[in-house]
């Protein structure tokens, strides 16, 4: 079996990382893609929602999407998350299966500054996403070509505040929710 790792803060996910991590299924023969839900990462600022919120949007999202789930043993972690750490507990959990770990290319040129870098690619292959017109960073695994898509969490959380419709930034259940629950500001429905 071939699992790749996709870890992330997801505050919120959007359209963005549910096509990167299909294209990385695809493109790399993976049998599944796990979608890590960071509760601290030790690289980020403070995030907008809760973990279980971060968590809760990501089960939406990928609800009805073959091939990809949500994992939330980061969350039950106190401290920073370390994807060393969670490698070690996947490799446990899936003996035999090979780990691929999918990063952007921003986490790929910070990659040498993470906790354990060389025991995280004894742990797994590395996959690095490719935009077009990019130049990959080197020696960073495979590599995965992906559109260049002009999404991102931080355009998503203004336009919540703003009360704006989120409609085609995010999935349907997910814009729901951000209203419902007025999380990043959300100061009307704004779906």
């Amino acid at each position: 079996m071939r699992l790749g790792i996709l870890g992330g803060s997801f505050d919120p996910i959007h359209h963005g990382h549910l096509i990167v991590a299909q294209l990385a299924r695809e493109q790399l023969g993976l049998d599944r893609v796990l979608l890590m839900v960071a509760a601290s990462q030790p690289l980020k600022v403070e995030h907008g929602a809760t973990p279980e919120d971060r968590a809760r949007m990501v089960e939406l999202a990928v609800a009805e999407v073959l091939g990809l789930e949500v994992d939330r043993r980061e969350l039950g972690r106190s401290g920073p998350s370390y994807t060393v750490d969670t490698l070690r507990e996947v490799a446990t959990e899936h003996p035999g299966a090979e780990l691929v770990l999918l990063l952007g290319g921003d986490a790929a040129r910070q990659f040498p500054r993470w906790r354990a870098p060389d025991e995280i690619r004894d742990l797994a292959r590395l996959a690095t996403f490719v935009r077009g017109g990019e130049d990959p960073p080197e020696g960073m695994g495979d590599l995965v070509q992906v559109p260049r898509l002009e999404l991102s969490s931080t355009a998503i959380r203004t336009r919540a505040a703003a009360g704006l419709s989120l409609a085609g930034w995010v999935p349907a259940a997910v814009a729901g929710y951000i209203s419902g629950l007025r999380l990043y500001g959300t100061p009307s429905e704004g779906t």
